[in-house]
């Protein structure tokens, strides 16, 4: 009878363990994902402020920079293609060419002292800055939790009971294949 009674609690206490360990596993999953849902609304509104700042810059330049029109298309182009509602890869692909459009829009800006001397422009040119770090930071911020939420799916007890809650690894926010390239710089060439 005692035998059968330590047996029964052994097993008690083994099946309350079990649903301990999965129940704090399950707590600290959804902690992560909640939190890798924020990271990427935090770039999203970074997003969405450069989105409505990018055609008052555009406007304010349009004037001066006539012959200059590729790089201002260039520009609009990009922040057309945003969609708030795109995948997570998708809109990182987006953003990174609208940053890219901006940098080439910065780098002609900075060919026209005219452009440089209103105070609107650089006010303009400023906020966008502004807003490129900021997008870099919570880039960053985001792949950070989406690796911790990563990792925690793919350790152990997590990954045994992964597939009886559907988790899946979540994509960072990663640069394309022509950013990773090692950039030239000639000093000497004409531009």
């Amino acid at each position: 009878m005692a035998v059968e009674l330590a047996l029964v609690t052994a097993g008690i206490l083994t099946l309350v363990l079990a649903v301990f360990l999965l129940v704090v596993t399950y707590n600290n999953v959804i902690a992560l994902q909640r939190r890798c849902q924020r990271a990427w609304a935090n770039i999203d509104v970074a997003l969405k402020q450069r989105y409505d700042q990018l055609p008052n810059l555009v406007s304010a330049v349009r004037g001066v920079m006539a012959f200059e029109e590729q790089v201002l298309e260039a520009v609009t182009e990009a922040r057309a293609r945003y969609k708030p509602d795109a995948p997570v890869h998708d809109q990182a692909v987006v953003s990174e060419e609208t940053s890219r459009a901006v940098r080439s829009l910065f780098a002609t800006v900075e060919n026209y002292p005219e452009l440089r001397s209103h105070q609107n422009v650089m006010a303009l040119q400023e906020e966008i800055e502004r807003l490129e770090t900021l997008i870099a930071r919570r880039r960053e911020l985001f792949n950070n939790q989406v690796y911790l939420y990563n990792v925690k799916i793919q350790t152990v007890p997590a990954v045994f009971v992964r597939p009886l809650f559907g988790w899946k690894a979540v994509d960072s926010f990663s640069a394309d294949e022509t950013e990773r390239e090692r950039p030239t710089a000639d000093i000497y060439a004409q531009s």
